[in-house]
């Protein structure tokens, strides 16, 4: 029974996240701007999970004194939409399944149970990005040392709308929306199997909000499996094979 201690509002990269652990190959550039469609527009086919094979990320009876319990199975490649009004438990459904806050339960990760992970290698494997990022550095560029973070900072920032000269900046002069897509780059820096994403665009204009989805599309493609808060139906209706309402602290289906 896993029993985490209580956590500050920030984000599991911050906690766990050390330099050495960060590498990623480089993703290619996007060549032009990218629009939100305004038509309606489905996710890909959720993804076929082999019948001998666990899911990606699996919850059972998962609860604590505040919400739950919570029963689901998520296949590699996967998005689950998660709605619902604020305060209603979404934020605190996602730091219970990176076990940020306490929780009973089971939590697996392609079969293998949380409780064989030690707490910070299993917030590499399955990564929480917080609506309002946490930040352990006054400039940005120490949260991406030199090598492949570094890299991966300078292939995502154009794609994202953010120029690699941002690295330099003080992270008190960025703006919400700045923080969250870089938040977003420094999570993927880890290469998860898992994301957490806690109204990642949030914050965002459209065409922001475009660029961010484009990307996690093409890890989902690549076998991620994700998680997201949004308040958005268009977004839940863009991005989910599944999708959930929070209600009286339980997950309903939407």
């Amino acid at each position: 029974m896993t029993q985490a201690k209580p956590a500050k509002q920030t984000d599991a990269a911050q906690r766990d996240q050390s330099p050495q652990q960060q590498g990623q190959s480089t993703p290619q550039r996007d060549q032009s701007p990218l629009q939100l469609d305004q038509s309606p527009q489905q996710p890909d086919q959720s993804p076929k999970q082999q019948l001998d094979q666990p899911p990606r990320l699996g919850l059972a009876g998962l609860r604590s004194t505040l919400a739950g319990p919570f029963d689901l199975a998520v296949a590699a490649g996967e998005c689950v939409a998660i709605a619902g009004p604020s305060g209603s438990g979404k934020s605190l459904l996602l730091r219970m399944i990176a076990d940020l806050d306490p929780n009973q339960g089971d939590v697996a990760l392609d079969g293998r149970d949380r409780r064989t992970f030690t707490p910070p290698a299993w917030r590499r494997r399955v990564v929480y990005s917080a609506a309002e990022p946490g930040w352990w550095h006054d400039t940005v560029a120490p949260h991406f040392p030199a090598g492949a973070a570094a890299d991966l900072a300078h292939a995502l920032m154009p794609r994202l709308g953010l120029q690699p000269a941002q690295l330099d900046s003080q992270v008190a002069r960025l703006s919400t929306g700045e923080r969250q897509r870089l938040a977003l780059i420094r999570a993927l820096a880890l290469d998860p199997p898992v994301l957490l994403l806690d109204e990642p665009t949030g914050a965002l204009d459209q065409d922001s909000t475009a660029r961010v989805e484009t990307l996690l599309r093409e890890r989902m493609a690549a076998g991620t499996t994700i998680l997201i808060v949004t308040h958005s139906p268009e977004q839940a209706g863009r991005l989910g094979h599944q999708h959930f309402r929070m209600r009286d602290r339980r997950l309903v289906p939407a």
